[in-house]
This record gives C-alpha cells, sequence and structure tokens, in this order.
C-alpha cells in the first residue's frame, strides 16, 4: 500500500469514528430542549428520552457484532459504506418522525448503521498500518471521537433551540462522505469469495473460540465491557457527581472538559507506549493508573489546580485503556478474523456502554454516588486489568511477516 494510499485510509477511517463521537453528544445536548417546557417536542418527556438514547445505543451494539462476518463476506469498503449510508438516512430523518416510537425505530436503525462504523475503521486501519504500529494507529483513530463531541458540542451551541439543525447536519456530512469513500478509499481485505482462489482460510464466529482463542476472546469482552461502561459512566454522570461533591457546578463541567482534553493526550501517548514496550504490559499499567487515580478522586480537594491535574490525568488512562483493548485485538487474532473478534469485541463493550450510565445513575438516586461511585469506577478498572492479565502475551510475527512489514513501514 502507497503512502498515499494509507493516508486516505487513516483519514477516512478518523472521520468515521468522528461520526460516533458527534452522535452521542448531539442527541446528548438535544434531550433538555426536546422536554423543556418552553421548546418540547411532541410532548416528549425525560423518560421517553430515556428510551431513545438506550435504544440507540442498544442497535450501536447490534451492528458492532454483527458487522464483522458482513465485512468478511462482502468487503470492509462496501460495509463501510453501508454503514454510514444507513446512519446518515435515519439520523436526517429522525426530526420529523411523528411519536416517541418511530423516534425510537429511526434511532434503532441509525445506531446498527453507526455501530458498524467503529469496528470496520479499526480494523481497517490496524490491516494498513505497519507491524508494531497497530496500537499508535488505532488510539490515533479515536482522538477523531472526542473531535466529533467537540465538533456536536459548537454545533448545538449554534443551533440553539433550532435542535434538528444537528441531526440535518450529521447525517448530510455523512452522506458528502460517500462519494470521496467511493473513488478513494481502498480494501484492505478481499471479500470471502476471493479467498477460495488463493486457497486462504474462511474463518467464522466459531473461530474465535478454536485454537486456544476462547480464554483471550473472551477476556477481551470484559475488559472492553469495564473499559466502555468507565467512559460512558464518567461522561454521564460524572459533573453530577461532583457536585454532589460540594463543587460548584459551573465548576463540574469544566471539570468534564479536562477529563476529555486528558483522553486525547493519552491517547496520543498510549499507542506509541503500548507498540515500544508490549501491548499486553501497557494496557495493563493503563488500567492500573486508571484505578488508583479513580479511587484518588474520592478524596475531596481544596485545591483546584491539584483536582483538575488529578482530572487530567485520569483522562488520560481511563480513556485509553479501554482503546488500548481494541488494539490488542489486532494482536492477538489472524488477518482473516480480525473483523469478526474486533465486531464481538466492540459489540460486548457496548453492553457496558448501555450499563455505565444505568448503574451510575442508581447509584445518584440512592445517594451513593460520592464518594461510592469513585469507588466503584475503581472497582471496574480493577475487573479489567484483571481480564488483561488473562490474555495471553501476543506471539511474535513470523520473520517474513515482519520483514514485509518492515518494508511497508519505510514508505511512510
Amino acid at each position: 500500500m502507497s503512502t498515499s494510499t494509507r493516508r486516505w485510509v487513516i483519514g477516512l477511517c478518523w472521520l468515521t469514528v468522528m461520526f460516533d463521537g458527534f452522535d452521542i453528544v448531539a442527541l446528548g445536548a438535544t434531550i433538555p430542549i426536546m422536554t423543556s417546557e418552553s421548546h418540547g417536542h411532541l410532548g416528549v418527556t425525560v423518560a421517553d428520552m430515556t428510551f431513545v438514547s438506550t435504544i440507540s445505543l442498544v442497535g450501536v451494539g447490534i451492528g458492532a457484532v454483527i458487522i464483522g462476518t458482513i465485512s468478511d463476506r462482502f468487503g470492509r469498503r462496501s460495509a463501510l459504506m453501508a454503514c454510514i449510508f444507513v446512519f446518515s438516512i435515519f439520523t436526517l430523518v429522525f426530526p420529523v418522525m411523528p411519536n416517541v416510537a418511530c423516534m425510537g425505530l429511526a434511532r434503532l436503525i441509525a445506531g446498527v448503521g453507526l455501530g458498524g462504523c467503529m469496528p470496520i475503521a479499526l480494523t481497517m486501519m490496524q490491516e494498513s498500518a505497519p507491524d508494531g504500529r497497530r496500537a499508535g494507529a488505532s488510539t490515533f483513530m479515536m482522538t477523531g471521537y472526542h473531535v466529533g463531541a467537540v465538533l456536536a458540542s459548537l454545533a448545538a451551541f449554534w443551533a440553539h433551540e433550532h435542535w434538528s439543525r444537528l441531526f440535518i447536519f450529521g447525517g448530510l456530512l455523512g452522506l458528502a462522505t460517500l462519494p470521496v469513500m467511493w473513488f478513494k478509499l481502498p480494501e484492505t481485505h478481499a471479500p470471502a469469495e476471493h479467498d477460495a482462489g488463493t486457497h486462504e482460510r474462511v474463518y467464522g464466529i466459531r473461530d474465535l473460540f478454536t485454537e486456544r482463542r476462547a480464554r483471550a476472546t473472551v477476556a477481551l469482552w470484559i475488559a472492553a465491557f469495564m473499559g466502555l461502561l468507565l467512559v460512558y459512566g464518567l461522561n454521564t454522570w460524572m459533573p453530577k457527581i461532583m457536585e454532589l461533591a460540594g463543587y460548584p457546578l459551573s465548576s463540574s463541567l469544566i471539570m468534564l472538559l479536562v477529563l476529555n482534553v486528558g483522553a486525547v493526550m493519552g491517547l496520543l501517548i498510549g499507542g506509541r507506549t503500548g507498540d515500544a514496550l508490549g501491548i499486553k504490559g501497557t494496557t495493563l499499567a493503563w488500567f492500573a493508573a486508571a484505578a488508583a487515580l479513580l479511587a484518588l478522586l474520592s478524596v475531596q480537594m481544596s485545591n483546584v489546580v491539584a483536582l483538575n491535574l488529578v482530572i487530567l490525568v485520569t483522562g488520560v488512562f481511563v480513556f485509553c485503556a479501554q482503546v488500548l483493548v481494541y488494539a490488542f485485538v489486532g494482536y492477538i487474532y489472524p488477518r482473516a478474523l480480525l473483523a469478526t473478534g474486533m465486531g464481538f469485541t466492540a459489540g460486548v463493550g457496548r453492553l457496558g456502554a448501555i450499563a455505565g450510565p444505568w448503574i451510575t445513575g442508581a447509584l445518584v438516586s440512592a445517594g451513593l454516588a460520592y464518594p461510592g461511585g469513585f469507588y466503584f469506577f475503581a472497582g471496574v478498572a480493577i475487573l479489567g486489568m484483571l481480564a488483561v492479565v488473562v490474555i495471553p502475551r501476543p506471539a511474535p510475527r513470523p520473520a517474513a511477516d515482519r520483514r514485509s512489514r518492515s518494508l511497508a513501514a519505510a514508505e511512510v
């Protein structure tokens, strides 16, 4: 793969992940407007929008699980474009849905499309990355998620009460991406029907559990679940938890921003560290540091600078630990099984994304969120670390493969 082609893969996959961050924040930013007395939409309630947002995450999980085998059968490129098309169309129609049931259906189908995007993008990045740079490729690409979140925040500020503009903008942006992908995005893995001519083995779901891969598969699923539980639980409830701890609401919102700034820093640092020092040791260290820092946040701090510094470093480790699990997938499975392994790991992880806000919300309702919430998060990080301990250390690549990868790296 030439340098220019690899750059197109990186750029377009990064843009694909950006849609995920945009979509989550766009829905969250519009819920207060849609449920308000002055600008309410169709009389929807907070409970109605909780259903809509939850069913959206269910769709994302479904899309992530099924996309691996589809992309193995029909190719990465066509599967990714189909996912973006589905997501874009049902994002565009969401504002015109006549009732809550139809809104939920639109978000479910949009979620299926969106859920398929990230696993394929991560797979294409790892397939096109030189050997020894897969973790860095994965973590760099995930910075797109946070850029999308920032973009959605700015778009929400621009739209104000005209919340439908957010979804129109997101849908049109997705559709505008498709022509560029059609002409510039290469295929990184030949469709399965072509493999017969090259005598390459075709893998299926059952192969995730054969040839001594069962232990690694289950452990990856657990680690991904714990990682996304942390990410979504903190992003959803951290401002409220810090407010309950006695910090001003304005300060708690700044803390959330600081947490995500740390996330971007961690993604840029963690991937390079994993490639240089070993993916297993780095992932273990990241989960362990996340556990310690989350426990430290249970201690009330009067010094604002010290508090925000701790939050910044917490973001560095919490968010990147989860992405390093995705990078681990590229080191565990053979190339032909990579998309299926990535899809199931991401799909099970999405269950953690659903559980995180729900469990944390229950702690808030029970009056246990501070300091109990941070103890809970620390425990989740420890469970993620223990899951990584179970994953076998990746075996070295064959010498011939390493030489070919080295030649590819020289092109960059």
